[in-house]
């Protein structure tokens, strides 16, 4: 569910009418509801009451301040995979002993940063990192709080760049390995191992690996207690997907994979984190682009529009779907055609959707790009000299904008032309 909604003909984001904040602001834009992200939280949260947990936000799906914010004062905790993130959520009034730090290449500075920030855990992912956190946190006179993450040889099922449980993936420590690290760990110095941590993958719509995974899991905390390990918490990640194509796509709901981590892990005692990110982000946002030009080529006609894939990759990297609708209303009934639906950027890789059928659409007309909330602006770029996208928060009839579209002159004066150059 979502809060972008057509009210007498017109888009709407909450209750504003979605062509107002492009009057203020221009295209293209991105807009988030504050309802649809208190929502999606609030729903996870219940899904697990009646066990202790942290819900903690993957800070990678969308990073903007304000989103972050509004997450952290609901209670949320922040999952970041890097120092900056760190900061981020930092920045947002979250602190460090609700922030998870997860990620394959933790540096030395990044641990010696979280061990001063009272980091809440480390998901640690190989025995050198292992030892490298063991080495900084002695350095630092701390005891890092640790999870070790195991990759459980789990096919979620998913596009194969978003897909993280496999074996041949470079992510976490084999659970086959998993006793003989936590053996490590309890010898190493600066280390308190207090929890198992496992992330199979993004976007998952079948909650059976999700199953698999955390039964494996479930067995593994036994043997380690058996082997005299503490351990405290489970972090389950997070993956739980979302539907992409509203017409015809129902991925699990939240209570009933709340319903499966009880099946699964609640009789061991623990407290319970996840991460989600993509579920509570990805349909609290849209892009909205206008219409440049429709062209006829050869055997098909393409609708340019003024977004690129340097403000939204996904249809580029993972040839993802993005429902697109135009923020006009068409009239019921309306015969609708077939058109590329494409940006301005030189490369062919710069399309959103191909025959796509949508009703008329010409030069001016504005369209959003629905789902566009998670993986969106967080990995927008700069590539042919296109400035960053602005980003605009919404709350009930009043807006804000988050992010401003840095000018042409701020984006040059990044760069610095060395003297010899003169």
């Amino acid at each position: 569910m979502d809060h972008f909604l057509y009210r007498n003909g017109e888009l709407h984001a909450e209750e504003v009418r979605v062509a107002d904040i492009v009057a203020a602001v221009g295209t293209p834009l991105y807009i988030y509801s504050t309802a649809t992200l208190t929502r999606h939280y609030r729903v996870f949260d219940e899904a697990l009451s009646g066990m202790p947990h942290l819900i903690a936000y993957a800070v990678k799906a969308n990073g903007n301040l304000a989103v972050l914010k509004t997450l952290g004062d609901l209670g949320a905790g922040m999952d970041v995979v890097s120092e900056g993130e760190f900061r981020r959520a930092l920045a947002a009034g979250v602190p460090g002993g609700r922030v998870v730090f997860s990620g394959v290449g933790k540096t030395a500075d990044e641990i010696a940063f979280a061990l001063a920030h009272n980091v809440r855990q480390l998901n640690v992912e190989s025995f050198e990192e292992l030892e490298l956190v063991s080495r900084v946190a002695v350095a630092n006179n701390a005891v890092a709080p640790v999870a070790l993450r195991v990759n459980p040889d789990v096919d979620a099922k998913t596009h194969a760049k978003i897909a993280t449980g496999k074996s041949e993936n470079k992510f976490g420590i084999p659970i086959s390995r998993a006793r003989e690290a936590y053996a490590r760990a309890k010898s190493l110095p600066g280390i308190e191992a207090m929890g198992v941590d496992v992330h199979i993958g993004s976007q998952l719509t079948d909650l059976a690996p999700f199953e698999s995974a955390f039964r494996k899991v479930a067995e593994l905390t036994r043997l380690l207690r058996e082997d005299g390990h503490d351990i405290r918490r489970i972090d389950l990640g997070g993956g739980l997907g979302i539907p992409y194509r509203q017409a015809n796509e129902a991925p699990p709901l939240p209570f009933d994979y709340g319903a499966l981590v009880k099946r699964t892990v609640g009789d061991l005692g623990c407290e319970i984190e996840i991460e989600p990110g993509r579920l509570i982000a990805g349909n609290a946002g849209i892009l909205v682009s206008e219409v440049i030009y429709r062209k006829q080529g050869e055997g098909r006609e393409f609708l340019v529009l003024d977004a690129a894939m340097n403000d939204l990759i996904r249809p580029a990297m993972y040839d993802a779907w993005h429902d697109i609708v135009p923020l006009k209303e068409p009239a019921p009934g309306v015969e609708k055609a077939e058109v590329d639906v494409v940006g301005p950027i030189c490369e062919t890789g710069d399309t959103f959707a191909r025959a796509r059928p949508l009703p008329p659409l010409g030069p001016g007309d504005l369209v959003a790009f629905r789902s566009a909330g998670a993986y969106g602006a967080v990995m927008s770029s700069e590539y042919n000299g296109r400035r960053l996208v602005p980003e605009v928060l919404v709350n009930g009839d009043q807006f804000a904008v988050v992010r401003a579209r840095p000018s042409f002159e701020e984006m040059l004066a990044r760069d610095t032309i060395p003297a010899w150059t003169a």
